[in-house]
Formats: C-alpha cells, sequence, structure tokens
C-alpha cells in the first residue's frame, strides 16, 4: 500500500477506511515517507547523485483494494441484523448469516495480508531512520536507493516479524532468559548456550503467513528461480560504534522459495552465533537483540570488492581506500584473496597507488575457482573505474556526513552498491602508525595460540616474499601454508586474516610456542610494515605499541620484541624459574619433578620440526605420537614442488635433508617412539610451490579431495621418497615408525602396505605401522586393517570432526560450528577406541582438543585409549588432567 495515497471512500465504509488510515499513518512513520500521512516535520536526507532508482528486475505494482459495497459493510462492521428482510423471508437470518461469514472471512484475510506485507517491506519503502524495523543494512540501503545510487531491487522481511515469529512459538523470552546464564568468556557455556538458542529458533520455524508474505515478495524479483542474496541485518548492525562485520549469515546464489524461507530462518539463528553472543557481551550491548533480512536480486558481478572512504589504518581522510577482485565481493569480504589496493585522493581522484594482489580465485555463481594467472596478475579496476567508484563513495560519505565502509559490485559496466556503513574502527586510527594510542586495540579474532607478544610488523603476500621477515618480527598474511615455515621459525608472533582454530598457523605456532590470532579478517589491510603491535594470543587481540604486563619474562632492549607469560620459542622446560628440582611449563606452571606423577595413559607430544627438540624430549614425555613431515620436507624442497626437483635429478638432496632432520628427533629420544605420518599436503598447498601448477590439478574443495591414502596409491614419486628417509633413518634410529594419514578405503591401504612392503623399509625388524583416524569410514574398518597388519590407529580430531560435523575446518565464518567436543564426534571416536581395542590394537589420539581444552583427556581416558598426543606447550594441562581423571576412575571403581 502506497503511504502516499489518499482514497475518498463512500461514508457507510467509514469503519474500513479508520483502519485502513491508520495502517497508513503506521507505514508513513515507519518509513519516513513524505506526503498527507507522513509524520509532520519528518526529516528525509537527500543527495544529488545519479537521479536514476533503476533497479534489478521488475518493480512490485502496487495493490487494488476493493472496498465492500456500503450496507454489507455497515452490517459487516456493526454487527446489524436486517430485521425486515427476516420478516419478509422465513429463511433471511439464515441468509445474511451465510453471506456474514466468507465476508468476515475476507476482511480478516486482508487484515492478516496487511499485517505480514507490513513484515515484509520493499527496499524503496525504507530510509536510513528505519533500523529498528530493517536493521543497519536495510535501513541504509534504502537510504541510498532514495538518494539515487544503483541498489539491486529487494525487500526486507523486518526485525518485528522475526521477533513476532519467537513470540508465536514461546520462545522469545525463552531465548533472553537462556543467554542471560551465559558466561561469554566461559566457551563451553557460550557454545553450549548458542546451540540452544539456534535450536529453539529451528524449531520455532517460520509462520505459514509470514512464509506466504516471503514467497510473495521474492516472485516479484522475478520467476521463481531468480537468483538472490539473503543477508542478516540485525538491529544493531553497521552503525557507528558496532558493525558486526561478517558474524551474521549471509547466503549467495539462493533460488526457489523453500530456499529463501530457509535462509531466512538460517539468518535468524545466526543472531545467537557463538561469536554474535561474545562480541554482544564485548561491546556491552544489553538490550533484546533483533534481526532483519535483506533479500535481493544478486548482482552477478565480473568485478567486485570493498570501498573505505577514508584511510582505516592511518585515519586520512583525504584518501579513499578502493580493494578489488575478481566475481563477487565474498571473496574480498571473507578474505579467501589478496585483493588489489588502490588509494586514490578524494579531491583530485589522482591515483596514489596501486598494489596489484594474487587474486589466485572468484567465486563466480556460487563456484569458487582458480584465476588465470595472466588474469590474476592483472589490475581489476582500470584508472576512470576508480575515479568513478571514489566519486560515488566520496558522495555517499557526503550524504551520511562521515566516513563509509561501502561494499560496491561491476556488473554490465554498471557500479552497484550493496552495502554501506560507518568505518567502525577508524577512532583508533590515526595519521600515522607511531601516533597510535598505545594498547588501543586494532584487531579481534581467534586466539589460536596463548602467550603475548609485541615487536614490527612484517605484512607478506606470499612465502616467497618470507626472507624480508626478519627474526622477532610479527608475521601478518591472509593465511599460512607449510611453505611458510622458513618465515614462520624467525616470526615472533602471527597475525593472519582467514582461518579457524585448526589451520595451519593456528597449528605451528601453538607448536613454535608463538602467539598466533588468525581470522582477522583485516590485518594485512589494516596493519603496515614496521608499525610496533603487541599480539595478544590468549584474548585474541592485536593492540598498538609495546604493552608488557607484570609478569613480563623478559627484558628487551630498545627495539627488541616484548614477550609476557606464555608460550615462547624458548624450551617448555627450560624456563625462566627453572632449577633441577622442578620445571616451568609454557603456560607458567610450576612443577616439582619429583611429584610427576606416572599415569597408565603414555602421553606423546605432535612436533613438526627438529627445533628445541632436545628441550622437548628432556621433558616427562613418553615420545612423539605425531611427527608431521610438511615442514620438514616444505625446508627441504626450497619451495619447489617435489615432482620438480625429481625431474631436475635432485631427490638424493630432499632425501639427504629429510633424514638428517628426522635423525635429529628420533636421537633426542633415545628408545621412547617417534611416530612419523607420511606428507599430507593438499593439492592448494603444493600448487603454491614453484613448479606446483605443473604438477597439480585444481579442486574446488582440496580439504577432502586428492590427498593421503589415495594420493600414494596414483603417485608413489614423492611417497616413495619418504620411505627412502625412514629407512636411512632407522639404520641409526629403530625407534620411527611410520603413519599413513587420510586412509579413505581398505583397498588404499592395502596398495600402500604393499608398496612398503617391497621397499627396504618394509623388510625392516620392529617397524610398527599406523594409520591415522579420520575418517568415519575408519570406525566400520578397524577389524579389516587390522587383518592387513596394522599395529595401531591414531585419532586425528581436527579432520574427524571436519567430517562428521561437515564444517571446513580452516574457515573462520564457520569456526564457531567446529568443535571436537561435540557429542556426535565424542561419540565417533569412542567407537574408534572401542573397536581398537576389540581388534587388539594400539588406540591414540593426535590432534588438537586436548591441548586447547585439557578437559578433553577425561572423555579419552574413560573410553580406554591407550596414548594422547598434545602439542608442547600443553604437556603439563595434559598430564594433570589425565591423572586426574584416572584417578577418578580408580575411585568411582572402589565405590561401586
Amino acid at each position: 500500500m502506497h503511504a502516499s495515497s489518499s482514497t475518498t471512500v463512500p461514508s457507510g465504509a467509514r469503519a474500513v477506511t479508520r483502519v485502513m488510515r491508520s495502517s497508513l499513518q503506521d507505514a508513513a512513520i515507519e518509513s519516513g515517507a513524505s506526503g498527507p500521512c507522513a509524520t509532520a516535520g519528518a526529516a528525509v536526507p537527500r543527495i544529488a547523485i545519479a537521479s536514476r532508482r533503476a533497479c534489478i528486475g521488475a518493480t512490485t505494482a502496487p495493490r487494488v483494494h476493493r472496498i465492500p459495497d456500503r450496507a454489507a459493510t455497515n452490517r459487516v462492521m456493526h454487527g446489524q441484523d436486517d430485521h425486515n428482510r427476516g420478516s419478509r423471508h422465513r429463511d433471511g437470518r439464515a441468509y445474511v448469516d451465510r453471506m456474514r461469514e466468507p465476508e468476515v472471512e475476507r476482511r480478516e484475510d486482508g487484515e492478516r495480508r496487511r499485517e505480514q506485507d507490513e513484515a515484509v517491506r520493499d527496499i524503496a519503502r525504507l530510509r536510513v531512520g528505519d533500523v529498528r524495523v530493517a536493521g543497519g543494512k536495510g535501513a541504509n540501503l534504502g537510504e541510498l536507493r532514495a538518494a539515487g545510487v544503483d541498489v539491486p531491487h529487494g525487500f526486507v522481511v523486518t526485525a518485528q516479524a522475526y521477533l513476532d515469529a519467537m513470540s508465536r512459538a514461546g520462545v522469545r523470552r525463552a531465548l533472553i532468559e537462556r543467554m542471560k546464564t551465559v558466561d561469554a568468556d566461559d566457551s563451553a557455556a557460550l557454545a553450549a548456550g548458542s546451540d540452544e538458542a539456534r535450536a529453539m529458533i529451528a524449531k520455532a520455524g517460520v509462520p505459514d503467513a509470514l512464509r506466504a508474505a516471503i514467497v510473495r515478495a521474492y516472485r516479484s524479483l522475478g520467476d521463481p528461480t531468480t537468483r538472490v542474496a539473503v543477508r542478516s541485518s540485525a538491529t544493531m548492525e553497521d552503525s557507528a560504534g558496532t558493525s558486526f562485520a561478517g558474524m551474521n549469515e549471509t547466503f549467495t546464489g539462493v533460488a526457489g522459495d523453500a530456499a529463501v524461507v530457509d535462509a531466512v530462518q538460517r539468518c535468524w539463528q545466526s543472531l545467537w552465533g557463538r561469536r554474535v553472543v561474545a562480541y554482544r557481551a564485548a561491546q556491552g550491548l544489553t538490550e533484546e537483540p533483533a534481526i532483519a533480512v535483506v533479500v535481493q536480486r544478486l548482482v552477478e558481478s565480473e568485478r567486485a570488492g570493498v570501498m573505505f572512504t577514508a584511510d582505516p589504518s592511518t585515519g586520512e581522510r583525504g584518501h579513499v581506500v578502493i580493494e578489488a577482485s575478481w566475481g563477487l565481493g565474498e571473496a574480498v569480504v571473507s578474505g579467501m584473496v589478496e585483493p588489489d589496493t588502490y588509494v586514490v585522493d578524494k579531491s583530485s581522484g589522482a591515483i596514489l597507488s596501486a598494489r596489484v594482489g594474487t587474486k589466485a580465485l572468484e567465486i563466480v555463481a556460487n563456484v569458487r575457482r582458480e584465476v588465470e594467472p595472466e588474469r590474476a596478475r592483472r589490475r581489476a579496476l582500470d584508472d576512470a573505474e576508480l575515479k568513478a567508484l571514489a566519486t560515488l563513495g566520496a558522495r555517499i560519505e557526503q550524504h551520511y556526513g562521515k566516513p563509509q565502509d561501502i561494499e560496491w559490485a561491476i556488473a554490465g559496466g554498471r557500479i552497484w552498491i550493496v552495502q554501506s556503513r560507518p568505518i567502525t574502527a577508524l577512532e583508533h586510527a590515526h595519521p600515522t602508525a607511531a601516533n597510535r594510542t598505545s594498547g588501543a586495540p586494532l584487531l579481534r579474532g581467534l586466539g589460536a595460540s596463548p602467550g603475548r607478544r609485541s615487536g614490527r610488523v612484517r605484512v607478506l603476500a606470499s612465502a616467497e616474499q618470507g626472507h624480508l621477515l626478519e627474526k622477532g618480527e610479527i608475521l601478518v598474511a591472509t593465511m599460512t601454508s607449510p611453505d611458510w615455515m622458513l618465515a614462520l621459525r624467525r616470526a615472533g608472533a602471527i597475525v593472519t586474516d582467514a582461518g579457524g582454530m585448526t589451520c595451519h598457523a593456528a597449528i605451528v605456532s601453538r607448536e613454535l610456542r608463538i602467539p598466533c590470532v588468525v581470522g582477522t579478517r583485516d590485518a594485512t589491510r589494516f596493519l603496515r610494515d614496521g608499525e610496533v603491535v603487541t599480539v595478544d594470543g590468549n584474548a585474541g587481540r592485536v593492540l598498538a605499541g609495546e604493552i608488557v604486563g607484570p609478569s613480563a619474562i623478559a627484558t628487551p632492549g630498545a627495539h627488541e620484541p616484548v614477550v609476557e607469560a606464555g608460550p615462547t620459542p624458548m624450551s617448555p622446560f627450560a624456563r625462566a624459574g627453572a632449577t633441577p628440582d622442578r620445571m616451568v611449563s609454557a603456560r607458567g606452571e610450576l612443577f616439582a619433578v619429583a611429584a610427576i606423577e606416572p599415569l597408565a595413559t603414555s602421553v606423546y607430544v605432535n612436533v613438526h620440526s627438529p627445533e628445541g627438540i632436545e628441550e622437548i624430549a628432556a621433558g616427562p614425555v613418553d615420545g612423539v605420537g605425531l611427527l608431521r613431515a610438511e615442514s620438514m620436507l616444505a625446508e627441504a624442497l626450497e619451495g619447489a614442488h617435489p615432482r620438480t626437483l625429481i625431474e631436475e635429478g635432485r631427490a638424493r638432496e630432499v632425501v639427504a635433508r629429510m633424514s638428517e632432520s628426522v635423525l635429529r628427533i628420533a636421537r633426542a629420544f633415545g628408545s621412547r617412539p617417534v611416530v612419523y605420518r607420511t606428507y599430507d599436503f593438499r593439492t592448494n598447498e603444493f600448487r603454491a610451490l614453484r613448479g606446483g601448477k605443473d604438477w597439480e590439478p585444481h579442486e574446488e574443495n582440496p580439504m577432502i579431495g586428492y590427498r593421503g591414502a589415495f594420493r600414494y596409491v596414483k603417485d608413489a614419486s614423492i611417497f616413495g621418497l619418504e620411505l627412502d628417509v625412514l629407512a636411512q633413518v632407522r639404520e641409526q634410529q629403530p625407534n620411527v615408525h611410520v603413519m599413513i594419514p587420510f586412509v579413505r578405503t581398505t583397498w588404499e591401504l592395502e596398495a600402500v602396505l604393499e608398496r612398503i612392503a617391497k621397499h627396504a623399509l618394509g623388510r625392516e625388524r620392529g617397524l610398527k605401522k599406523w594409520v591415522m583416524a579420520e575418517v568415519p569410514s575408519v570406525v566400520f574398518r578397524i577389524p579389516e586393517y587390522a587383518k592387513l597388519g596394522i599395529d595401531g590407529v591414531s585419532i586425528g580430531s581436527n579432520d574427524l570432526t571436519q567430517l562428521v560435523l561437515g564444517v571446513d575446518r580452516d574457515s573462520a565464518v564457520c569456526a564457531e560450528l567446529f568443535d571436537e567436543r561435540d557429542e556426535a564426534v565424542l561419540d565417533t571416536i569412542r567407537r574408534i577406541v572401542e573397536a581398537a581395542r576389540a581388534s587388539r590394537l594400539t588406540s591414540s589420539l593426535c590432534g588438537q582438543a586436548p591441548t586447547t581444552y585439557p578437559e578433553y583427556a577425561s572423555h579419552l581416558v574413560r573410553f580406554g585409549i591407550d596414548s594422547i598426543s598434545v602439542s608442547p606447550d600443553a604437556l603439563f594441562a595434559a598430564r594433570a588432567a589425565i591423572g586426574r581423571a584416572e584417578r577418578k576412575m580408580l575411585l568411582d571403581a572402589t565405590r561401586r
């Protein structure tokens, strides 16, 4: 219904007219529309950008409201009976009753229809003041459209529609009460509360009337297969103080009635995601949260990205910073690619700098694909397009009166704006990095490795730039992979744009015992080479300047890194405060050597390189449960693909370097077992090496692609080098054994074991052969594996969790879903342990869970696991947890 319409109706329909007029006035007040129904004095901002208000697809035609005839309306609205008709016709009253019922139903249906139409608003009806109705994103999009900016046509499912749906389902109060009891600093409580809240919303569903209204609005955008973007728009989102950037859900390429409604409900659920709840708590937001959902016709962009109308890292307001890449903007916003970065002078339009990113991937029609090398190295935007974007950005900033963070897309030569919000971090930015207030929070992400360290920033675009990193500097990158190892060893701390708690940077930093924050999204853009920052791996923050607390354990020189209590490159056993009769763990815990109790469950460590291995081996550890090959192999390869070196005749060099590293580790542990896991590079990691693209296929999802045992079957050349290494090492150190990763089927394992048997390594007496239990199929195949001669299974909780829950463990977006403590994961582990025991195989676990959650060990002990392997920094905590679990089991047994 148009807010500005005015209709004259017969006097007998005054009741209906009053209802309609009231609805019109409500709509005018909420939308800020002008006209006779608008609120007096309402101001609607305007700017002169482009006068056109074109949209993608057809616009919604105005509805025609039919007014009942005067007499019928009087009878229905006022309950009047026609006594004269009843006196003239015996069946008159029955006739009127039969007629009245459909009239009442039609009126009630109309009211319900109007109510639901108010729950679903056309973006064109929204203005910046409608944040309570449409959330920050929806209100801003309506404002921009009214100002003449090209915004894709669409609609908003209002925040009130969400609240009404929860009220009707009887869960609105329950949601609030449940979250009141959650301690956002307690990860377990946060996870449980979030999961319960999301389950309540899933059970509540979408009311039928609202579902019908959403479908009607969706159909107005085109045919039933129209592709749309469905994006969350929380009422506290995209404000000057809180952005909730990337925390609430977004779905692109959604098509079909059911899919759109489902995406809306999933956006509702994201309002109670773990990161969102934690962020609200950190920001001190206590009011009941509500969420609207924006549905817009998808812009199938050739190029897209982000534009800042002030430099967010320096605070320079005379600059426009533009990031661009190929395909949909999701690749830039999610940190999937290193985009082009351009700086444009706001007043003159001069291009001040143009840094071309790698742009290795693009998203087209919801498919992530590799960009050809020549196009990847090309600029995504020419000078004319940069100036056009900068001009548009400046006008949008002028309209709002403050610097904006704008998402844009280009399709068919036309610039579309898909989001605009204030730059929330600008108050922390200053003209020079040196002037930043010491201790000011710059970035927040996931604390992947604890401890605090300060140093100078070094932003690296690729592993090839690793030589630029000086020892002790803070390494900042989009993401790391095994070919970064040489640089990682020199880093004082690590900060990445992407990644989760089990990504490469997270795992390696824990083993190197240096602080790490992953999934910041903006580190490579916000931080600048040479500025001094402090990385707080405990809280998942990056702070400005050198921050030294009272527990500092090092006194640095003028430009040396500052380290606080927590993981450091030092040995976890040779730390300040240690004496011959006491040890200090990497987490600062003090232990008397004599008091370290013997355990029934063996405790191993996970290592990836020989660095510091002698100190690790000197601790209370039973051996190496997981010796990862990838880092040592990457170092031995010197940045080249192994097949390239084999073709160059340099295979012996690789074997010699690898043998030296493995031998040093084996010697440090004497007769204690060292279980070497053969390489498990994924194709995307191999492709990043020199010559990699000549040998590696492109895969859309390498995490579950060409890797592990299947790779050895298809191409045994690299696996053969590892067998040569192990054979050489075992000639001097027979405590080294072999473990095969990512085994999916029995025939794969049989083929791999056959290769080992034919090699010199297979003739070694006492060689133990293990398999990683990472793929859920292992639960059913352990008896078959035992018959093939396997000696043990080691559970890789990272990959197992990923495959049981269907969550990419490297995804920062899905990080809150990845939880090794999930009941389904724990039950799978229990089944593996029991199956191994029944088949007389040794069982172990070498994933991240016991390191991140020491209490996890109690579950494993209860299941009857034989050994647990953890990161060196978690050794003491794991031993303590295992000891408590074993003692509790003994007490429980005696009490029965």
